[in-house]
């Protein structure tokens, strides 16, 4: 796939805008969550109490999620992302604050056809903007008071008794106004895997932290992260994701808070193997002084405000922004069933590429869904 939608709904509180996303994304989620073993995990009373122990602001948004849903327990365990399955992802971020303003960037890189492509502005409870994960968590956002959060994938796939990572930060942007908010509210709400966070307010004020799997946070010098922690074992992968060269590159940046978009949509930073599943879908931009963001792409840029938000659609072709500006391929009997995509062992990809033998990602693709999914993971979500 070399192109993508991506959709700006505007819906104050959820709705018959939120169900038809349900409607659309669910069937490959379920699928998902089914074979990556969550029907295994805590079932849903065990999910809202630990919501309600640990994020208790959400359970009426929580509640109201899963009516519309049908309220079924499966739809109850996912939407609660209380020990969920694991996922993974790429990721480069960085936040600055000077004289020229306050900028919080990160680059999303995965496979075009693992992405929900959809930002949301909604007021649960109070007025937030953001890329959604999992349907109502977030990779990256803005509230009303300029606080502004996106993650990376720490690299580490072991796992610990936590919430996915995409509701934690739509728990920090419902419910705190500063970095130093947002870093209490860190400590206490436990991680199910390792995670890199930046962070920006209107103050100026940023930070970087790595979660880590079943809770606790380790505060960053600089903040900038990508995908891997430190004092852990070199993440899986590493070569395939250039993590530590993007590391380094943003550690050394020389740049004013307002032009650092041109650093993430450079060639240090932005990807271009979306073939291999490692392609910069967007660039994000966030500014938390104005309470705006925008949305870049290499021919294309959206802007949006929490006070003036449009909604509409965007359709982005990756091909276009490669050298030689290739066709969009039409899809065929010979077309990859990217269906299959969340079957796909991702850990062998990244053996496969940091090995020097990586393969088109099509070829991974298996032709039918696993019998026995202890042996895979899923791949849908973060990055």
């Amino acid at each position: 796939m070399t192109t993508m939608t991506f959709d700006a709904v505007n819906e104050a509180t959820a709705g018959p805008k939120w169900h038809a996303r349900w409607q659309r994304s669910w069937p490959s989620y379920e699928a998902w969550f089914i074979a990556s073993g969550g029907d295994r995990g805590p079932d849903r009373k065990a999910c809202r109490a630990a919501m309600q122990c640990h994020m208790p602001e959400l359970i009426p948004v929580y509640d109201r999620l899963v009516a519309i849903t049908g309220d079924t327990d499966r739809a109850a365990q996912f939407l609660s992302t209380w020990c969920p399955p694991t996922y993974l992802g790429g990721c480069s971020l960085a936040a600055l604050a000077d004289d020229t303003g306050v900028r919080l960037l990160r680059n999303y890189d995965l496979a075009p056809d693992l992405n929900e492509g959809l930002l949301l502005r909604s007021e649960w409870t109070r007025p937030v903007m953001g890329m959604v994960e999992f349907l109502w968590g977030l990779s990256d956002g803005i509230n009303d008071a300029g606080l502004s959060v996106a993650l990376a994938y720490g690299g580490r796939s072991e796992t610990g008794e936590g919430f996915g990572i995409t509701t934690i930060l739509r728990y920090v942007l419902e419910t705190c106004d500063t970095v130093d908010d947002a870093l209490a509210a860190l400590r206490r709400v436990p991680s199910h895997m390792a995670y890199n966070l930046v962070l920006a307010d209107r103050a100026g004020h940023t930070a970087s932290v790595e979660i880590l799997p079943g809770g606790g946070v380790r505060v960053m010098p600089q903040a900038v992260a990508t995908n891997h922690q430190s004092g852990a074992a070199r993440p899986d992968g590493a070569s395939f994701t250039r993590t530590y060269e993007r590391h380094a590159h943003l550690t050394r940046l020389d740049t004013q808070a307002v032009d650092l978009h041109v650093e993430f949509t450079s060639d240090s930073l932005h990807q271009d193997r979306y073939g291999e599943g490692f392609g910069t879908l967007f660039t994000a931009e966030y500014d938390p002084e104005a309470c705006t963001m925008r949305l870049i792409w290499p021919f294309e840029q959206w802007h949006q405000s929490l006070d003036s938000f449009d909604e509409g659609s965007r359709l982005i072709d990756f091909a276009a922004a490669q050298p030689g500006g290739q066709a969009v391929p039409v899809a065929g009997p010979d077309t990859p069933d990217w269906a299959m995509a969340a079957f796909v062992d991702w850990r062998a990809v990244a053996r496969d590429f940091a090995a020097g033998q990586g393969r088109s990602i099509d070829s991974y693709l298996p032709t039918s869904a696993p019998q026995h999914s202890a042996s895979w993971q899923g791949y849908l979500g973060n990055a």
